[in-house]
């Protein structure tokens, strides 16, 4: 019975041949052209029909290469993969060769597994009058979304039911926003992904201390996000008090966390999960925040720099380097502390 329904929700793969992807995506063609692709899966679970990938490439630390026996008793119909790896293919495989594979399957997989496209406006959406459409005909719009006057929406874009876009919000062309996320005083670049329930351009946490009272402190910037910016589920991104909270092109915001007032995020940064990044904080160019990370006031990140997981950040972080730790220091530093600390526990 679990096979059944996981093969009725699976998600649908369009139909193709290895010879479409190999034109597509330029990839050097080994077998029968002609060899169906019905879906992808990992190269140790496939079925005959599918596509998978093995690849030697270490773009991160992350990846895991896998055993050659993986890739040799594998039953994929179709199989991407380096030259070098060709000769350890099951016969009769067809092959789609590439230096890349890692790489090209991001491509296949987003071609295969295309969402059908959606227009028009939903007859229960609330979109005011006053609302800027650049090509109406091309925008989705949800039932039950709100869209307030004064809203700037691009062509492509897609609101999804119950999503909510404030006054005077600018979307980019192709941005994408989730179910119930809330969005307000921000301008959203081009091909973006707001998802689910994510809060945008709220007031941040802003107070000072008046005769013995915490009084707010009026916010009038707003949050503006370049291109390709994603931004998780759940994760709040405040509004600058006086000056704009930014986010950079290509960067990319797990679920649940915590961009406060006035932060600057730089291009093509990795945030993971539960990541809160107090008022005030500076972070540079391809930098990598670990999850839980808590960075305080005013501290900046320099670019290439990395925070390890669980990490407190009070004082700033050089270009390139990596620190960890509560408080955060160099990662050398903070392993010889813990190697003390468990050489000298036993004592």
């Amino acid at each position: 019975m679990s096979k059944i329904l996981s093969f009725l929700f699976a998600p649908k793969a369009a139909k193709t041949t290895a010879g479409a992807l190999a034109e597509k995506f330029g990839l050097k063609l080994q077998g029968d052209k002609n060899a169906p692709v019905r879906g992808v899966a990992p190269i140790a679970d496939a079925r005959a029909g599918q596509l998978a990938f093995y690849s030697t490439e270490r773009n991160s630390a992350a990846f895991k290469i896998l055993p050659i026996e993986v890739l040799k008793n594998t039953r994929a119909t179709v199989i991407l993969l380096q030259p070098d790896q060709v000769a350890d293919a099951p016969a009769g495989a067809t092959l789609l060769i590439t230096d890349s594979p890692r790489g090209n399957i991001v491509k296949i997989l987003g071609e295969i597994y295309r969402e059908k496209p959606r227009f028009g406006v939903h007859r229960n959406a609330d979109v005011a009058r006053g609302v800027f459409f650049r090509k109406k005909r091309t925008v989705y719009v949800g039932q039950f979304a709100t869209v307030e006057r004064g809203a700037v929406i691009e062509a492509d874009v897609k609101i999804y039911p119950n999503a909510y876009i404030g006054r005077n919000v600018v979307l980019g062309r192709g941005t994408v926003v989730q179910t119930g996320a809330h969005i307000e005083n921000a301008t959203i670049g081009a091909d973006c992904v707001i998802n689910a329930n994510a809060v945008i351009g709220k007031d941040g946490f802003g107070y000072t201390r008046q005769n013995g009272k915490n009084v707010f402190i009026p916010h009038v910037g707003r949050v503006v996000i370049g291109d390709r910016v994603s931004i998780g589920a759940n994760t709040c991104v405040d509004r600058g008090a006086m000056t704009d909270t930014r986010i950079g092109n290509g960067t990319k915001i797990d679920n649940l966390c915590q961009i406060a007032h006035g932060v600057v995020i730089g291009d093509e940064c990795f945030v993971a999960s539960g990541v809160g990044l107090a008022g005030g904080v500076v972070v540079g160019d391809r930098a990598l925040l670990g999850g839980h990370v808590g960075v305080a006031n005013g501290v900046k990140i320099g670019n290439d720099a990395s925070v390890g997981a669980n990490s407190g950040v009070f004082r700033n972080i050089p270009d390139g380097q990596s620190h960890m730790g509560y408080p955060a220091g160099p990662g050398t530093e903070f392993m010889r502390h813990y190697a003390w600390l468990k050489k000298n526990s036993k004592k």
